[in-house]
């Protein structure tokens, strides 16, 4: 509890003894003049008021701290100080203006998933009047072309190819069918600003995607009316750095300094990790790690995962790491199999930038990945920079942020399932019966014997 609610809370013990007796003295000044009533009165009617905002409504962030620490001292003020927090139990969705494009991704190569993808574009086009965009891929399954239903729709429908269109600004809202795969490939399409994402369990393990497809008119319905409470996942920047461009690279950053303002040519936007491991060498890795600049540790190991909040629950748990709700805001860095016991997975504030390379005294160089995607190899001189990105992954949540988290640790991590422990009583009377025929049966075994 904060040092500033203790105080209140004396407070309010102090002055509640005497409110009743200041109530009842000054009754008829209050009574016949409210707006003037005493001083004493007043102070009990604040503390009142400030009595019902004692409590914190329930925030998974701590509150906003003060900026003033005793008689002088106090936080510097600067343009890059953020000292704002937003209770992330707040955060609801909103359209200012109605959606009127919807992106559909569907789990590829799953014939189980192609009844419920055409019932929901049909839907879409028929109910909703939306215009819906499908990847190019997805008309060219050879199942999904035999359905009677699909036919009639198909022209209906606007298509796009990865690595050729870009989708910027141009969906309004994001509908996931399949499993995690579907909502890392969305973060992969949108490198910038992401439309909403509502993620339907039609997967193997479905860690976010909260939705049952049961009842998905109504549902979807609730969503496009704007009543839905949305998780902002955040995601890792992730920029390659080769030895060859050393000369752009500071051109780049004197004309950014924040890093963030516009996407370079080489960034890639994560929301579980970056991977850098050692390849197909068998040799250890030998990765330097900075940390704002400053030297931090040399990793020695298998490799490193860097993730986010979102990706704590997977390679990185794997990996022995905590698992960490993703309204917090944090970098996770983990290393892989490393070469001394007491290394142990950190966090670091989001606002910091990693720097990471290979050791000069590396015998060999190392990989990255990102996603699980685009793979690369990092040599000699190379470094990849990581700092959290303004362009978050908002995902509609089913019931709300807490309900959901702990639902999908509970289904895809069967998280803390154990058997019970047995009450003392329970306990005591097994034992005491079991103690009980226990003599019975020597006793039996004595005169058996005899």
């Amino acid at each position: 509890m904060l040092e500033e609610d203790l105080q209140l809370a004396r407070q309010m013990v102090a002055i509640s003894s005497v409110s009743s007796s200041l109530e009842e003295e000054n009754d008829g000044a209050a009574a016949t003049s409210p707006g003037n009533s005493p001083k004493p009165l007043r102070r009990v009617l604040d503390l009142s008021e400030r009595r019902k905002q004692f409590r914190r409504t329930r925030s998974l962030n701590a509150p906003s701290p003060v900026q003033q620490f005793g008689p002088c001292g106090r936080i510097m003020k600067n343009s890059a100080m953020v000292m704002q927090i937003q209770d992330p139990a707040s955060q609801r969705l909103t359209w200012y203006k109605p959606p009127l494009t919807v992106l559909v991704i569907k789990k590829v190569s799953d014939a189980s998933v192609l009844a419920p993808f055409v019932y929901l574009v049909d839907w879409l086009l028929q109910e909703k009047n939306m215009v819906v965009w499908v990847e190019s891929a997805v008309l060219e399954d050879a199942q999904l072309n035999e359905n009677v239903r699909f036919k009639a729709i198909r022209d209906k429908l606007v298509t796009f190819k990865d690595g050729r269109d870009d989708l910027t600004d141009r969906i309004d809202f994001i509908v996931c069918l399949g499993g995690d795969g579907t909502l890392l490939y969305a973060s992969l399409l949108f490198q910038q600003s992401v439309p909403p994402v509502m993620a339907f369990h039609l997967g193997s393990l479905g860690f976010l995607t909260p939705f049952r497809f049961d009842n998905f008119e109504e549902q979807l319905t609730s969503v496009l009316e704007g009543h839905a409470a949305l998780t902002l996942r955040s995601r890792l920047r992730c920029v390659m750095h080769r030895r060859s461009d050393r000369k752009h690279e500071a051109k780049t950053l004197e004309a950014d300094p924040d890093g963030d303002a516009r996407p370079a040519a080489n960034s890639i936007l994560v929301l579980n990790e970056v991977v850098i491991d050692r390849g197909p060498s068998p040799y250890l890795s030998n990765i330097d790690l900075f940390l704002d600049g400053k030297y931090i540790t040399s990793v020695q190991g298998d490799g490193l995962i860097v993730s986010t909040p979102t990706g704590s629950t997977a390679y990185a748990a794997a990996a022995g790491a905590s698992m960490i709700h993703p309204s917090v805001p944090a970098i996770m860095v983990t290393p892989i199999c490393p070469h001394s016991l007491s290394f142990r997975p950190i966090v670091v504030p989001a606002g910091v930038e990693l720097k990471i390379s290979v050791s000069p005294e590396s015998r060999n160089t190392s990989w990255v990945s990102f996603d699980g995607r685009n793979r690369q190899e990092l040599f000699h001189g190379d470094s990849l920079r990581v700092t959290t990105s303004i362009y978050p992954v908002p995902c509609i949540c089913a019931q709300d942020q807490i309900s959901d988290w702990f639902a999908s640790l509970a289904d895809g991590l069967h998280w803390n399932v154990r058997k019970r422990q047995k009450c003392l009583d329970e306990l005591s009377d097994l034992t005491a019966s079991g103690s009980e025929d226990t003599l019975d049966e020597i006793e039996n075994m004595k005169l058996y014997d005899v």
